[in-house]
């Protein structure tokens, strides 16, 4: 057996960042009231992630970037029909992959519909300002319908997924993203996880803060 480091330690602070992150939008935006406030502080948080997790699946370890994950529809279809490849036993599997894709895209069109959304009563996302009402309005109801009931469910499936592999697959997928590596039978490529690497996703992290603050500006620059 080999004892692999699957999850460099960007990838793994971004995912127990980002599930708080979302567990408090959600909290938050159900409390209503002031705590809105605090729905729009970690809705930032939340685009921030994203937008790192973003250039990471170009910069990360290797399990981490999207070119070993993503499949191709040929992949993809070889797993369906029981193919599967040993690389689909380190990191994402196909359908993973495209569970992790979809709940990334669909969270960063959720974050950045709340920037347009406007709740009529007291609270407005800061770029409502820069476009028409009917956009504010067709924003607001899928960030508060359609975005929110789409998210619920792929994150059930989600987690319906972890369940699945733990207690038929003996699959840990939870503690490997928590300390980061993985027992396989055959050798497999590590992912870098040095402090060159870390540094770098520091740097990387605090530009993509610096982007969403920019964005948030506009609201008040308008």
């Amino acid at each position: 057996m080999h004892t692999v480091r699957v999850w460099d330690l960007p990838t793994r602070l971004f995912h127990w960042a980002l599930v708080t992150a979302v567990v408090a939008q959600v909290v938050t935006g159900n409390l209503g009231g002031n705590w809105m406030n605090w729905h729009f502080r970690t809705g930032y948080a939340v685009l921030t992630l994203l937008l790192f997790r973003l250039v990471w699946g170009f910069l990360g370890g290797h399990w981490s970037r999207f070119g070993s994950f993503l499949p191709s529809p040929r992949t993809l279809l070889d797993y369906l029909r029981g193919r599967a490849r040993p690389e689909h036993q380190v990191g994402h599997s196909p359908l993973g992959a495209l569970s992790v894709a979809a709940l990334l895209l669909l969270l960063l069109a959720q974050a950045g519909s709340g920037l347009f959304s406007d709740d009529e009563i007291a609270f407005f996302g800061p770029l409502t300002h820069l476009v028409s009402g009917d956009t504010v309005g067709l924003a607001t109801w899928y960030h508060k319908n359609l975005g929110k009931a789409i998210l619920i469910v792929l994150i059930a499936l989600h987690l319906l997924a972890i369940a699945y592999y733990k207690l038929f697959k003996k699959r840990a997928l939870v503690a490997s993203m928590w300390h980061g590596d993985k027992t396989l039978a055959a050798a497999a490529r590590p992912a870098r996880d040095d402090a060159r690497s870390r540094l770098l996703a520091l740097v990387v992290l605090l530009v993509c803060a610096a982007v969403v603050y920019q964005v948030v500006s506009l609201g008040s620059q308008a």
